[in-house]
C-alpha cells in the first residue's frame, strides 16, 4: 500500500490530512521562520534551513520575507529568481521557476487541488498538479497561479490576475480569469 507522499508525488489522489505530511509541513514552517527571522542585511543568503528544503536554488536567487511553503522540496528555483515579500508556494507538485523569472509582492501559486465532492474534500483529499513559469517571466503582484499552470518564458501576468489556462511564451494576460491581452511581443521566443 502506498503512503499518503508517495500518491501525492505520483500525482494521484491522496489524503492531506496525514502524519508523515503534517511532519513535512512542519519542517517547512521551521525553515520559513527561520528565513523570516534573520536580520535584513543577511537575507541575501537565504536562511540555510530553507535552501536545504529546496529541490534546487541557483546563483542569485533572492526570497523577501515573509514567505511561505508546504514542504519545500518539491520547488526549483533557477538563476537570479525574485520574490517578493508575500510569496506563497503550495507546493504539493513540483513548482518549476526558471531564471531570471519575477514574483511580484504577494504572489500566490497553488498546487493542491481539492476534490469537489463535498464529503471527500472534508476528508482532506486533493490531488497535486505542477506549475511551470518559464525564464524572464514576470508575474505581478497579488497575481494566483492555479494547479497545473505553465507560464511560458518572456510572459507577463498582470498584477491580481488569477492564472487558470496556460500563458503562452511572450504574452500578456492580465484580469481574473486572466486573459490574453495585446499581442505577442516579438522580442520573446516562442
Amino acid at each position: 500500500m502506498r503512503s499518503e507522499r508517495e500518491k501525492m508525488a505520483a500525482g494521484d489522489w491522496y489524503c492531506c490530512l496525514d502524519d508523515e505530511l503534517d511532519a513535512l509541513r512542519a519542517t517547512a514552517r521551521r525553515a520559513v521562520h527561520q528565513h523570516a527571522t534573520m536580520p535584513p542585511d543577511t537575507r541575501a543568503a537565504m536562511a540555510p534551513l530553507l535552501r536545504s528544503l529546496f529541490a534546487s536554488v541557483a546563483e542569485g536567487v533572492f526570497i523577501e520575507a515573509p514567505f511561505h511553503c508546504s514542504y519545500g522540496f518539491n520547488i526549483r528555483l533557477g538563476k537570479n529568481v525574485y520574490l517578493n515579500a508575500g510569496c506563497v508556494i503550495l507546493d504539493s507538485a513540483p513548482v518549476d521557476i526558471g531564471d531570471g523569472v519575477m514574483l511580484g509582492p504577494g504572489v500566490q501559486i497553488y498546487c493542491a487541488d481539492h476534490h469537489r465532492d463535498p464529503p471527500l474534500r472534508a476528508e482532506g483529499i486533493e490531488i497535486a498538479k505542477p506549475v511551470t513559469i518559464g525564464a524572464n517571466a514576470w508575474i505581478g503582484g497579488g497575481a494566483i497561479i492555479l494547479p497545473g499552470i505553465t507560464i511560458g518564458p518572456g510572459a507577463i501576468v498582470g498584477a491580481g490576475s488569477v492564472v487558470t489556462k496556460d500563458v503562452a511564451p511572450g504574452h500578456t494576460v492580465a484580469g481574473n480569469p486572466a486573459r490574453q491581452v495585446g499581442r505577442k511581443r516579438s522580442d520573446t521566443p516562442g
